[in-house]
């Protein structure tokens, strides 16, 4: 669901850098209060999770479409709503910078549509009231908040993912790109957009319930007082290291795997004849969008610093390249993340000397 430049009017591009960067400077301004430690590693490494996660398009069934997890949820869950949204920024500003994957114009709209909705929303609407809920009370601790843990994932990740959804072609459409009517491209993107958010739910439950069954105090809204239920748990360097390896494996091997399929904003834009849609739904694929001196600036200026494009080696079709740009973007997102933390000086312990000064 990565937009491009192509798709965004500039006055609709700097309206979602605005709105993005306001929701991150609060972001900032209320983890400079986390005094959480165990939060520096897992941000880090989850961080490189997401973008390894998000190299892997998965095709839906029947649609000649195909979609790949956005992170908000996941993220939001083990960190918070601020942390996660920061870490999908580290995400996406990668992704952008070095990879040519999403316009630079359009990464206010890319953070706004795929970070603020799974982390914000997704976490303050469906993750908080369903941990909290008495629902699966019934069934034990463990059980229970394992029963939480899956539905809060799913139903998160299928609703904020409509919510992202609905914005890009709200965002495109006042953009006045598409020809397509308004109600028409909501019928495109939001039930294709369904089937994704699904699979992404899945994705998520099972992250969560590992990292639950093995580390639960990393689960936000987890209740601990049953001390005889997690007598199980491994240490969090164990935790971490499995992430990290995951993550490896995802962005280095895994990723060679990925559908060829268009994505769903792709697809629902240009069609897909094996979907039963004409080949480009009016739309000429080779000449459209909006051109102008800032979006082609921000080419520019994306084009020499994209030392990997679309996750391959400049003009060479070595499947290295994926494994590279998998391994190398990983890194990449994870030393952003703890750069970030470092200079914020984030989940680090108070000391009373400190508290007193602020």
């Amino acid at each position: 669901m990565h937009m491009a430049d192509a798709l965004l009017a500039p006055a609709v591009a700097a309206t979602m850098y605005v709105s993005s960067g306001t929701t991150a400077c609060i972001s900032v301004k209320k983890l400079t209060e986390d005094e959480n430690t165990q939060k520096l590693p897992t941000m880090a490494v989850a961080s490189a999770l997401v973008f390894a996660g998000q190299m892997i398009n998965y095709t839906i069934p029947g649609t000649g479409s195909s979609g790949h997890m956005c992170g908000g949820m996941l993220l939001s869950a083990l960190l918070g709503p601020q942390a996660g949204f920061l870490s999908m920024i580290c995400v996406l500003a990668i992704q952008c910078l070095f990879f040519a994957d999403g316009g630079l114009m359009a990464l206010g709209a890319n953070i706004w549509n795929m970070a603020f909705y799974g982390c914000f929303a997704g976490y303050y609407l469906i993750w908080r009231p369903i941990m909290r809920s008495p629902v699966f009370g019934g069934m034990g601790a463990k059980k229970g908040q394992r029963a939480r843990i899956i539905l809060a994932s799913i139903i998160g990740c299928i609703i904020t993912l409509q919510m992202g959804a609905f914005s890009v072609v709200l965002e495109t459409t006042l953009s006045g790109i598409t020809e397509l009517p308004f109600g028409a491209f909501c019928s495109l993107m939001l039930p294709i957009h369904l089937a994704i958010g699904l699979v992404e739910g899945l994705i998520t439950a099972a992250v969560l319930t590992f990292v639950y069954e093995t580390r639960p105090e990393l689960i936000r809204g987890v209740d601990l007082s049953d001390e005889k239920a997690y007598s199980g748990k491994k240490s969090l360097a164990t935790v971490i290291i499995c992430l990290a390896i995951a993550a490896a494996l995802v962005g280095g091997i895994f990723s060679h795997f990925a559908s060829g399929n268009p994505d769903g904003l792709e697809w629902a834009l240009f069609g897909n004849e094996e979907a039963g849609y004409s080949a480009n739904m009016g739309l000429d694929e080779e000449n459209f969008g909006v051109s102008s001196g800032v979006s082609e600036a921000a080419g520019a200026i994306q084009e020499k610093l994209s030392f990997l494009p679309d996750y391959a080696f400049a003009d060479s079709e070595s499947p290295m390249g994926t494994t590279v740009s998998g391994l190398v973007g990983s890194a990449m997102v994870a030393a952003l993340a703890l750069a970030i933390c470092t200079a914020g000086h984030f989940f680090r312990k108070k000391t009373a000397d400190s508290s007193l000064a602020s």
